[in-house]
């Protein structure tokens, strides 16, 4: 396994890194999408994806009629490399450009292709996710919002329920919707995908206000949305097929990510403590050992990736590991980093507390990652199930029809 670039990765990316250090924003500090609430914000978030987009490094893989520059894998791993370097604006397009409208690109009609993909890569309109539910979280195919058709003979379909923990609902133009069209079959197969303009007036989204301070997942309510049949995403019935090919883009979309291992260090050495500096501490030290191993197994595990990229090979099951290890591992470092911080962990006010309060709305925003995208217990078992090839859960509901499984009630 060679870890260095070729003469043609290398040439790519002195490339991107030259068109970055002319175009990117040479200071400001990097802001999270899910809490990006500020309209300030979306607007320089829009004007960066714009700009990629004009000069070729917006969805680097996607084909040329469609508006991207039809590139390579790999080219798209080096230029995110490259992009991590530089405080970005926050990215409100990764669930839209990551799952969203592939999955579009993949099972719409033609006329939805055109309408929606490329002002979606300029970074014109934004997409959610309309999957989890109160009664289902993770089991995508637990669905309970309902899609029928009226009797009016119109063709169209009659939406009600609610989607919870929505990432970006209540700045989004646009959303990909699972419903129930048919209870009388196994809750597999009675699934129907739809988009949705989240501007429409039947469409009620209310924020959750979470203890990081920040609001960025939603509830979203559907009372009577009325929805043209031509929104339906790929064949009545046939929506968990659909939903896999969103949820296979979102494994890819979600995960990585820093660990912050070294700003521990950095925050260590300059705290003191009764043995003198915090660094010296034996304990802290074989911590920070134990992250700085895990950071670059995952390093290591992304330049597999990038490797089987670069030789036009499929990543293998690793790209799976990726926000298991991430999302618990970027939880102990924020908990350590701030019991260092001592009784200055408590200040939450970034202008106020150490390194921007970097930690604190790490230590918050965490346990929410191991949740987002699939819960650990999920990953867990795709990755024994899939990966490992071990024997399944017992699914006693499996041949059962949706209507006749048990709710509690």
């Amino acid at each position: 396994m060679d870890f260095n670039d070729t003469p043609e990765e290398a040439a790519y990316r002195a490339k991107a890194r030259a068109w970055l250090a002319a175009n990117a924003p040479k200071s400001g500090a990097s802001q999270d999408p899910l809490a990006d609430e500020d309209p300030n914000g979306l607007a320089a978030a829009k004007a960066w994806q714009a700009k990629k987009a004009a000069a070729g490094y917006a969805c680097i893989t996607w084909p040329k009629e469609w508006g991207g520059p039809g590139g390579a894998n790999w080219q798209a791993q080096i230029f995110t490399q490259e992009e991590a370097n530089y405080a970005t604006p926050g990215n409100p397009f990764q669930i839209g450009l990551g799952m969203c409208v592939p999955t579009i690109m993949t099972c719409g009609n033609e006329p939805d292709k055109q309408r929606f993909v490329g002002p979606a890569l300029r970074g014109e309109e934004i997409w959610c996710q309309l999957f989890s539910e109160p009664s289902g979280g993770s089991d995508v195919a637990a669905s309970r919002t309902r899609a029928v058709r009226p009797p009016d003979g119109s063709g169209d379909w009659i939406i009600n329920g609610q989607k919870v923990w929505t990432s970006g609902a209540h700045y989004s133009d646009f959303g990909i919707l699972i419903c129930r069209t048919d209870p009388d079959v196994p809750k597999h197969k009675g699934l129907t995908m739809f988009w949705v303009d989240m501007h429409d007036p039947a469409i009620d989204v209310r924020p959750i206000h979470q203890m990081s301070g920040a609001s960025g997942f939603n509830e979203v309510y559907f009372t009577d949305l009325r929805v043209k049949d031509s929104q339906r995403v790929g064949a009545v019935g046939d929506g968990w097929r659909v939903s896999l090919v969103t949820l296979m883009n979102e494994r890819n979309a979600i995960g990585g990510g820093a660990s912050y291992h070294r700003q521990v260090m950095d925050l260590a050495s300059s705290v003191a403590t009764l043995a003198g500096s915090g660094i010296k501490d034996a304990a802290l030290r074989e911590k920070v050992a134990d992250w700085y191993v895990q950071a670059e197994g995952l390093r290591l595990t992304r330049l597999r990736t990038q490797t089987a990229l670069s030789r036009g090979q499929t990543p293998g099951p690793e790209a799976s590991i990726g926000k298991l290890v991430t999302a618990p591992l970027m939880q102990d470092v924020a908990n350590t980093a701030v019991e260092l911080e001592d009784q200055f962990g408590v200040i939450n006010d970034p202008s106020v507390a150490p390194l921007s309060a970097l930690f604190q709305a790490t230590l918050m925003s965490a346990p929410g990652m191991r949740i987002a995208g699939g819960t650990d217990e999920i990953m867990r078992n795709i990755i024994a199930e899939r990966v490992l090839g071990l024997p399944q859960d017992v699914r006693v509901d499996k041949d059962v029809a949706f209507k006749d499984i048990p709710t509690g009630r």
